[in-house]
């Protein structure tokens, strides 16, 4: 039976696990350029190979035509999201060095903005002074409250985006396979609604993914990656369909 003493004890937090939090959401938070480039991997090569294979009616072409959208589509969505990614770091790192080139030539104003957002979170005033003056003891404490609570971002943006880039190229060049995939192993007539129907499996298991990963409720996210894939692939395919008849094509 534990003592008093025992049952009041805190057991002290890890401080290796406590930092590497950060880094785990981070891989968590991958979820975006996964979902992002999987659908796009999967609904534009489909668009792609369909309308090739109703064009041209040769295996050869709707082969050759897949897999060139395929390759291209992954370098060019892993190196936009390498190249955007730096950006956006890079915007941040500019506003970062502002606030702390203002908290260095202004301390009495920047104290008292970090009073009036310590307030807005419902902390009372004499309360939010005393915690504000407390940061300011530490530049790197207060500069880095400042940027997260005034900012709204990360007072650390990592410039390189190449694990972000690679995820989102990968995710998008897997999901360019499937909707292909038919039309290495069937006639051009059967392909077809083959590789409809694999891709549209595959974006239920997308939203599975999607459900597990953020921890929502994995039917919910199927059915919502599958109704947005029908709905975008169906308006494509409509589109592709009508607009040249519209236009006197």
């Amino acid at each position: 039976m534990k003592t008093e003493g025992e049952a009041l004890r805190i057991e002290r937090p890890d401080r290796q696990k406590l930092l590497g939090e950060k880094d785990r959401v981070e891989r968590r938070g991958r979820i975006r350029q996964f979902v992002f480039g999987s659908m796009d991997g999967l609904l534009v090569p489909l668009g792609v190979v369909s309308g090739v294979a109703g064009g041209t009616g040769s295996t050869k072409a709707v082969v050759i035509a897949g897999l060139a959208e395929a390759f291209a589509g992954a370098l060019s969505m892993g190196a936009g999201e390498y190249l955007s990614g730096k950006a956006e770091a890079q915007v941040h790192q500019s506003e970062i060095q502002d606030e702390r080139r203002s908290i260095r030539e202004n301390p009495a104003y920047e104290l008292q903005e970090m009073v009036l957002l310590l307030e807005n979170e419902g902390i009372k005033t004499a309360d939010a002074r005393v915690i504000a003056e407390k940061l300011q003891t530490s530049s790197r404490a207060f500069s880095t409250t400042m940027v997260q609570k005034e900012l709204g971002i990360d007072p650390d943006p990592k410039t390189v985006r190449i694990s972000e880039g690679f995820t989102i190229g990968a995710s998008y060049l897997v999901g360019s396979v499937i909707p292909l995939m038919p039309y290495f192993l069937e006639p051009i007539r059967s392909a077809l609604p083959l590789s409809i129907g694999l891709t549209f499996l595959t974006l239920i298991a997308v939203g599975v993914a999607r459900g597990r990963i953020a921890r929502i409720n994995v039917l919910n996210s199927a059915l919502e990656v599958l109704a947005v894939g029908v709905l975008t692939g169906g308006g494509g395919y409509l589109l592709g369909t009508y607009l040249p008849r519209l236009l006197g094509y």
